[in-house]
């Protein structure tokens, strides 16, 4: 099997299972966060700075401006949140949204024997994704700090013909206010 076969199967499996889970969100405790708004580092494939705002206590929208070795991107991503365990102060969240990227250099795959195989992005070129996140937050009582986990799977068209899926991991550390 292609390893893109096996990335596009392991995003289906992963989708489905938190649709699955997603079914039973009203037996939750709903707990509130522990603050309002945080500014931060995301480390992973998308890379950067993270702006995170609570609408109430549980709907919040997050704003990353990224940074990769070709480019740059901006995601904007719709989350809910739920107390995880019952620990104060950890929460799991979920959502979904979108990104936009520009590349500013080109890009290359290249066969193990140094040749060069396939463009995947050319300078100038713009990709428009869907994104979805699962993680854990967990807010450091008695200090301004937040620190998450998560999973950020997404799916890029770009203006070059190319399709890209990623389950983009991240760990993120962010100043809360």
């Amino acid at each position: 099997m292609k390893p893109r076969s096996k990335i596009n199967i392991l995003f289906l499996t992963l989708y489905i299972g938190l649709t699955a889970s997603a079914q039973n969100l009203s037996d939750l405790v709903i707990e509130e966060s522990d603050y309002k708004t945080s500014i931060g580092l995301r480390a992973g494939e998308t890379s950067g700075l993270t702006f995170k705002h609570f609408f109430t206590g549980q709907d919040a929208i997050d704003v990353i401006a990224g940074a990769w070795h070709h480019g740059f991107s901006l995601t904007a991503m719709y989350e809910r949140s739920a107390n995880a365990f019952g620990v104060a102060g950890l929460i799991w969240y979920y959502g979904g949204g979108g990104h936009a990227s520009l590349a500013t250099t080109q890009g290359y795959y290249y066969h193990r024997d140094g040749n060069r195989r396939a463009e995947f992005y050319r300078q100038g070129s713009v990709g428009l994704g869907v994104d979805g996140v699962f993680g854990m937050e967990y807010k450091i009582p008695m200090a301004p700090i937040a620190v998450s986990l998560d999973v950020k799977p997404y799916i890029e068209f770009v203006t070059t013909g190319g399709i890209w899926t990623s389950l983009d991991p991240g760990l993120g550390v962010k100043i809360t206010l």
